[in-house]
């Protein structure tokens, strides 16, 4: 996870707060990724982004967040499914582990109020953090 976080760093990413699910494994990942993108804070926990919810419920949680940028830590298949929702794609958005995609979102609480402006793999990451190393 940190040669993910470091391909982000080298694509300029830059996020205002780290929001995650309140499960250890997610939040462990939250903090490295918090730390390596320079946020300042602890992540911020959001019970919404525990397994099993639904779409529409996270996506209030979220957008009670006051920050114009945002990272969110959670698991699959539900960021998946939330990413679909406000995208207004037929199914779920496959994420493998460390995955990370960008939405521009206008509004979090309707459907279709975002874009998909990139989905990036594991794998792109850390080839992006091997090149920016050299």
């Amino acid at each position: 996870m940190r040669q993910v976080v470091k391909g982000l760093d080298a694509l300029g990413v830059k996020v205002d707060v780290v929001a995650t699910s309140p499960l250890a494994r997610a939040d462990q990942t939250a903090r490295l990724l918090a730390s390596g993108l320079g946020v300042a804070g602890d992540p911020l926990v959001v019970p919404e982004l525990a397994p099993g919810m639904d779409a529409a419920v996270t996506a209030a949680a979220l957008a009670r967040i006051d920050a114009a940028t945002m990272a969110v830590v959670g698991h699959e298949p539900d960021l998946g499914q939330l990413a679909a929702w406000l995208i207004g794609a037929a199914s779920p958005l496959e994420f493998k582990k460390g995955g990370v995609c960008r939405l521009d979102a206008r509004e979090l609480r309707r459907p279709r109020s975002a874009a998909l402006i990139w989905l990036a793999t594991p794998k792109m990451l850390r080839a992006l953090a091997r090149a920016a190393d050299q």
